[in-house]
């Protein structure tokens, strides 16, 4: 059997589906090579891709032979669920394969705009000695917001609160005795504009839907502390980048670190120049090289499990 792959993957993953025996393609560039990619999918069983490629209907249609797609990676708004469940092909995502990288840049986006060492370094290489300058403030204390209350926020909290800071979380599809309210230690509220108004750090852990979308708006902003930041690892769009980007420059919140954005990479006219407090980093919270290494190994042995009529754990539609 041959398994296409259309984006970056770790080798590990594609050495694991050849001593599978399968015949494996691999263009990390393919996803931007639409024509290319459309005229080889007749001839792949299975096709794994990230989140550059669109699967949608003509890709539907042009992969005849697809018994299973892969994503690499969680988020599915790029994959048209629906229609690849009418076809009969399974869609397999990396379910908590990345979770735990995630986590860890939340708390690193924490502390970076809290104690902002590389500046002071910067600073004190110049033959400065600014101490005052660069005092910084503590976690302990402060209040991080999350919202959605999944597995990541789950793992996000549990950090969160061992540097002494108190963790509340939004999600209307969250029950008051779920294991992330009762055993993790969230206090739960049921209102986004409660949650807005008293944290201090806000992190999003939601998909991008019809309802999500620009969810973190103008509005969003004019109820957030003016020293709050907001830290978007899930979805580009979730954050009107033109409101963030206006609230920092009027100091109606003292930052933002953006991972995901609404169209990825930026260009040269993006307003993103305009404004130092607005971090953004290319798509990599998930992508540390141990995350890297489980998603593509989980993709590669459930591909495989679903490619021999074996059930997935990690199928979505």
């Amino acid at each position: 059997m041959k398994i296409l792959v259309t984006e970056m993957m770790w080798n590990d993953g594609i050495e694991k589906l050849k001593q599978m025996g399968y015949q494996v393609d691999y263009d990390l560039e393919l996803s931007r090579k639409r024509e290319e990619l459309l005229g080889l999918l007749p001839n792949y069983d299975a096709v794994i891709v990230r989140n550059e490629t669109k699967v949608d209907t003509e890709f539907l249609d042009a992969a005849k032979k697809a018994q299973v797609i892969g994503r690499l990676g969680v988020g599915l708004d790029n994959i048209d669920i629906k229609q690849a469940a009418e076809r009969g092909i399974p869609v397999i995502s990396a379910r908590n394969a990345n979770a735990t990288s995630v986590a860890e840049y939340v708390l690193a986006c924490m502390l970076d705009a809290s104690r902002p060492i590389r500046q002071a370094d910067v600073d004190v290489k110049k033959g400065n000695w600014n101490r005052k300058l660069f005092t910084g403030t503590e976690l302990n204390g402060r209040v991080l917001g999350l919202i959605g209350m999944g597995e990541i926020s789950h793992r996000v909290a549990k950090r969160a609160l061992a540097f002494g800071m108190e963790v509340v979380g939004y999600d209307p599809f969250v029950a008051p005795f779920d294991h992330v309210v009762q055993e993790t230690g969230i206090k739960q509220v049921h209102e986004l504009g409660e949650l807005l108004k008293h944290s201090d750090f806000i992190s999003l852990h939601i998909p991008l839907t019809k309802d999500t979308r620009h969810l973190i708006n103008k509005e969003a902003f004019s109820i957030m502390k003016p020293e709050a930041y907001i830290i978007n690892s899930a979805r580009g769009g979730i954050v009107s980048e033109e409101d963030v980007i206006e609230a920092v420059k009027d100091k109606q919140i003292a930052g933002a670190y953006l991972d995901v954005l609404e169209s990825e990479p930026i260009t040269d006219s993006s307003r993103f120049a305009e404004s130092e407090n607005v971090i953004i980093t290319p798509h990599i919270a998930g992508s540390t090289d141990e995350a890297q290494s489980r998603t593509a190994m989980l993709i590669a042995e459930e591909i495989d499990k679903v490619l021999n009529g074996q059930k997935s754990l990690c199928r979505v539609n």
